[in-house]
């Protein structure tokens, strides 16, 4: 469980993100957008974001592929990584949430290197598949936890040997050991979990993250 005060957990990101990333005006106002158009306080934090681009930009990934748009936070740091010469996929279920991210990619200058799908993710994703899309070198799956096991066996049809696959919030405070949890979001992530540790295919870990966000982590996903 968190510690007593967690808000030493916050003060510690805040001090990496003074010293490592400084101030950006253009992440700071998409955050401030997204909390005046009423969005939920999902994005991933400062340092996560840059830690996704990093990840982006090691491993050359010029289409990305993002299921969870939300406003458009995390995709700014992967249209940043791919340049301008790149492409990034983001599908969002909301209308009124892809309408934010919208406005939000075109305000931080990388519009023209992003396609905002709105509709059901499982939805966009066979589609995407249907449509025979060229693979994705990175996809980041960051959407609705008890779909996790469908958005990885749709990820799968739009890899390559070599992509890599990122899942967010797949330790939820813990609650991923409870086996008996009726949270209709541990049972997605623990059944996504099963399908990696079962796919011979997927070479796997998870990073456990604290800081601004509470206790959670990352499962990445390298496909054979």
């Amino acid at each position: 469980m968190p510690p007593e005060d967690d808000s030493r957990w916050r003060l510690t990101d805040e001090y990496f993100e003074r010293h490592l990333c400084g101030e950006d005006p253009a992440l700071r106002d998409v955050l401030a957008r997204n909390a005046a158009a009423g969005l939920p306080n999902h994005d991933v934090s400062t340092l996560q974001g840059s830690f996704l681009n990093l990840l982006a930009r090691a491993t050359g990934a010029q289409r990305i592929l993002e299921i969870g748009t939300l406003g458009g936070y995390s995709t700014i740091w992967f249209a940043r990584a791919v340049g301008a010469t790149g492409k990034v996929i983001t599908l969002e279920a909301n209308a009124h949430h892809a309408e934010t991210a919208r406005h939000n990619l075109q305000a931080a200058g990388v519009a023209d290197r992003v396609e905002v799908v709105h509709g059901p993710a499982l939805e966009s994703l066979s589609q995407l598949a249907l449509a025979n899309a060229p693979a994705f070198d990175l996809i980041f799956i960051d959407a609705d936890k008890p779909n996790n096991p469908g958005y990885l066996e749709r990820s799968l049809e739009l890899a390559r040997k070599g992509t890599l696959i990122i899942a967010d919030n797949v330790v939820r405070d813990g609650q991923v050991i409870e086996d008996g949890s009726t949270d209709p979001r541990v049972v997605g992530v623990r059944r996504f979990i099963d399908a990696v540790g079962q796919n011979p295919r997927l070479g796997a870990t998870v990073l456990q993250t604290v800081g601004a966000k509470g206790w959670d982590g990352f499962a990445m996903l390298l496909v054979d």
